[in-house]
């Protein structure tokens, strides 16, 4: 694969693209004035016909990026049509949110939403209207080629967002499926955080002599996000994390490992009295929707997550990210405290360190050091500050321990937070392909 570096310009209005019209005045109606760094030079690139392999951060107007130049070929092209593929539910419908405003409502040229959680009979009737745009995930939008073999053959466009994500999900095989069912005359545009060695390869098969773009790679501001470790042990680790959300403002996302430790937490901070959203893979999507909404809003302050919500989720003014397991990789520790902190406003990252923690994030010091040198001082993690607790002294009512103990065999059987009207759900509904999707 032969890659070109495209020189730093700058580009004081999106005049200067040439744009369609409704495309012009799209922009204008969304306060859209000043290219992004990422969309100077993205969109000349794009409306060139060239094919992009990318790297910008959430936040940097990656979206428009591809979006704009993406919609005006369409445009041009009366039998043109586009398909984005993008790791999460989320990441896909607020992509969705902004095509559509860039369409505006009397644009002929249509979008449709393929993701897992939601009904495939309404899916169905969006595909029935031949939408020349169509975002989803990867798992859905195999579900949809089983029915119809030959649904992309009209494809000109293809975008894979937050490509490294994907891989990480394990989505390989379902994206290589469906790129094996486009037309091989087509522009491709790549983006990803990150460049690993597998990124590298899928770039390789899937774009020809690709312009390479990288504006604001991952990383993470020494100035504007504070970070803090604390040690805990197990049987103190609910109860520190109490202590930290009593004792900070502003909204806060939890990160933890696995959905059932997401349910667990969420279902235990509300048995102590303080009320949460939670989001994870295993939740319908009018579930997610509801935690999301829920948390924009600031119905509740505090959302509990797993990754799925590292990327791509975009709620502003986010004061805090507490990491109650550390992530499986090192890079998502990047993507977590990256919620916050957006926009040139400050924030602060947490996490809360087991005695077995220690040498992972020793490798996350590192990673984020090499990024911004000095983001993360070397410094001895500081011990938590008690809190008001339950009487036992660990966070955990007497009841809890009761429950515990009474399992048979002390083995952990998974739990189903049922939530309080905005993320109550059921682990039940699997539609299309992997949870996560």
């Amino acid at each position: 694969m032969t890659t070109t570096e495209t020189n730093t310009t700058t580009t004081n209005s999106f005049t200067q693209f040439a744009l369609p019209a409704p495309l012009a005045a799209a922009l204008a109606r969304m306060n859209y004035t000043i290219p992004t760094p990422i969309q100077a030079r993205a969109i000349p690139v794009a409306l060139a016909g060239r094919d992009i392999l990318g790297s910008a951060r959430t936040g940097t107007g990656k979206t428009a990026a591809f979006a704009l130049p993406m919609i005006a070929r369409l445009m041009a092209d009366p039998q043109a049509a586009a398909l984005i593929i993008s790791p999460t539910r989320e990441l896909a419908a607020q992509i969705l949110a902004v095509v559509d405003q860039l369409l505006g409502r009397n644009n002929p040229i249509s979008s449709a939403l393929l993701i897992g959680g939601a009904s495939m009979n309404r899916q169905f009737d969006q595909l029935r209207m031949r939408p020349r745009i169509i975002i989803g995930t990867p798992g859905r939008i195999n579900d949809h080629l089983e029915r119809t073999p030959n649904m992309f053959r009209a494809t000109t466009v293809l975008v894979l967002d937050e490509a490294d994500r994907m891989l990480d999900m394990g989505f390989a095989p379902q994206i290589d499926r469906i790129v094996r069912t486009l037309p091989q005359k087509r522009q491709t545009l790549m983006f990803s955080a990150t460049f690993p060695d597998a990124i590298v390869k899928l770039a390789q098969r899937y774009l020809i002599q690709p312009e390479r773009i990288s504006v604001d790679p991952v990383s993470v501001s020494a100035i504007n996000i504070t970070h803090e470790t604390v040690n805990t042990q197990p049987d103190k680790k609910f109860g520190d994390l109490v202590a930290e959300l009593q004792k900070r403002e502003g909204s806060i996302i939890v990160f933890v490992r696995t959905k059932h430790g997401a349910d667990r937490v969420a279902y235990k901070l509300e048995r102590s009295g303080i009320e949460v959203s939670v989001i994870h893979g295993g939740m319908r999507q009018n579930q997610r929707e509801r935690s999301i909404n829920a948390f924009r809003a600031s119905q509740t302050r505090i959302m509990i997550a797993t990754d799925i919500a590292a990327r791509g989720l975009d709620v502003p003014q986010i004061r805090h990210v507490i990491n109650y397991d550390l992530p499986q990789c090192v890079e998502d520790y990047v993507h977590r405290v990256g919620r916050t902190a957006r926009a040139g406003s400050s924030g602060s990252a947490l996490a809360l360190l087991l005695p077995d923690d220690h040498a992972k994030w020793s490798e996350i010091q590192r990673l984020v050091n090499r990024k911004t040198p000095g983001a993360i001082q070397t410094s001895q993690p500081r011990q938590a500050q008690p809190a008001q607790r339950q009487a036992n002294g660990d966070g955990r009512s007497r009841n809890d321990n009761r429950r515990d103990d009474n399992r048979s065999g002390g083995q952990k059987r998974p739990f189903r937070y049922r939530g309080r009207g905005h993320g109550g759900h059921n682990h039940g509904n699997r539609q299309g392909g992997r949870a996560a999707a």
